[in-house]
């Protein structure tokens, strides 16, 4: 898998590959895009941008600023806003402490949705709470188990978002709490990946589960943390920057918008849809950035977010700059065309763009977008954006913003 949070920085290998081969320009890639974005599968609206990675100097240019739904392309907005935020170190606290009655305890979730049970879950490297059982069981010297509460606090709000679709709610996306086992699967392992069936309430199952590896089958509810209350244990997730290369590279949707929580919370904000919005924006401009006004969730799951294709491409170029080595990771986390992620069936090993686009795709009914870097033959790296969201066709529209990849890799 590539991007693992333990490999050198890609930094050297970003400049290195941005600097090589000559400039691409604007009438050599629009003879190209002109015709390839053109395609009728691609349906009447269609916005796109080429940028150089290097300079940052746009070189081609379809309506790249205007609106258009972006789907999971915007978890490049959250992602780099949850790097910068929190840094690329940071790990989520999961807690427990003591109860308001002998044998009780409180499930203290701080934004973790990723535990595993025992280190076999979901996700690699996830915290285990089967440690945090551990230390509890000692912590309680032998006292039973009696009763779990499930503190919820760190977030706040309604736990789904507008224009999330009913249908989506509980496999591609679920409502968002700040404690959850293997995102919230019922099965771990589920072949249905991403759209795996979940949990009804993630954070009750969480407690249910620790109650299990405690001490057996126990009352569990929702409630408050004693704010002085003594801690029986803590397991820590994975780094942001890790987290973040898992979301884009599955394009995991509950991961996505635990991650927006952690700059709501990071910027001082409620741990609400509105206020991890408020901090993306407050953190993008932060990095110089016109910040995206019309972002409603952290997914894109919703139909309502508004972006530019304009915004995503500078955004792209703004991580590449070497002040900000934390935003590198949108890169390791991209998938790569005919080897990994959601680019790896769509790419045959022979076919053009294959090992030349590393990208993040963007589906939803009607929407088809694709936001990431082309090498060309020529060894030049550029961003490339693509948003339609008016197209016919999912299979139609995915060939031929496929194929335009493709043709641009081959300049």
């Amino acid at each position: 898998m590539p991007g693992l949070a333990n490999e050198p920085s890609p930094a050297p290998v970003l400049e290195a590959a941005a600097r090589a081969g000559q400039p691409l320009t604007p009438d050599a890639v629009a003879r190209v895009l002109a015709t390839a974005l053109a395609d009728p599968r691609l349906g009447p609206k269609v916005t796109a941008v080429v940028l150089d990675l290097e300079t940052g100097e746009k070189v081609y240019d379809k309506g790249g600023d205007t609106p258009a739904v972006p789907a999971s392309t915007i978890k490049l907005s959250t992602a780099a806003a949850a790097l910068t935020a929190r840094g690329a170190d940071y790990r989520i606290e999961t807690k427990v402490v003591a109860g308001a009655q002998p044998g009780e305890i409180v499930l203290v979730g701080g934004g973790d949705v990723t535990l595993s049970l025992d280190g076999a879950g979901a996700y690699p490297g996830a915290a285990k709470l089967s440690d945090l059982a551990n230390q509890v069981k000692t912590a309680l010297v032998g006292q039973a188990l009696t009763k779990v509460t499930v503190d919820n606090s760190a977030f706040a709000g309604p736990g789904t978002a507008p224009g999330w679709a009913p249908a989506d709610i509980g496999s591609w996306v679920n409502t968002v709490v700040p404690v959850a086992v293997d995102g919230g699967r019922f099965e771990a392992k589920d072949p249905a990946g991403e759209g795996s069936k979940r949990q009804p309430d993630p954070s009750i199952a969480a407690g249910g589960a620790l109650a299990k590896l405690v001490g057996g089958t126990v009352p569990v509810a929702l409630g408050k943390a004693d704010p002085g209350a003594r801690e029986y244990g803590k397991v820590l997730s994975p780094t942001i920057g890790r987290l973040v290369e898992i979301a884009l590279l599955r394009s995991d949707n509950v991961l996505a918008e635990a991650l927006a929580r952690q700059v709501a919370l990071a910027k001082g904000k409620p741990g609400s849809f509105e206020g991890a919005m408020a901090g993306i924006q407050e953190t993008v401009t932060g990095l110089g950035l016109t910040p995206p006004a019309g972002q409603v969730d952290g997914s894109g799951m919703s139909g309502r977010n508004q972006v530019s294709a304009g915004y995503l491409g500078s955004l792209l170029t703004r991580a590449a700059k070497p002040d900000h080595p934390e935003l590198r990771y949108l890169f390791t986390g991209l998938p790569v065309a005919g080897f990994s992620g959601g680019l790896d069936p769509r790419y045959p090993p022979t076919a053009d763009g294959a090992g030349a686009v590393r990208a993040k795709t963007g589906t939803l009914t009607g929407v088809d977008a694709l936001a990431g870097l082309v090498t060309t033959k020529g060894g030049r790296t550029v961003v490339l954006v693509v948003l339609c969201d008016a197209s016919p066709g999912l299979d139609g529209a995915r060939a031929a913003i496929d194929k335009a990849a493709g043709q641009l890799a081959k300049l």
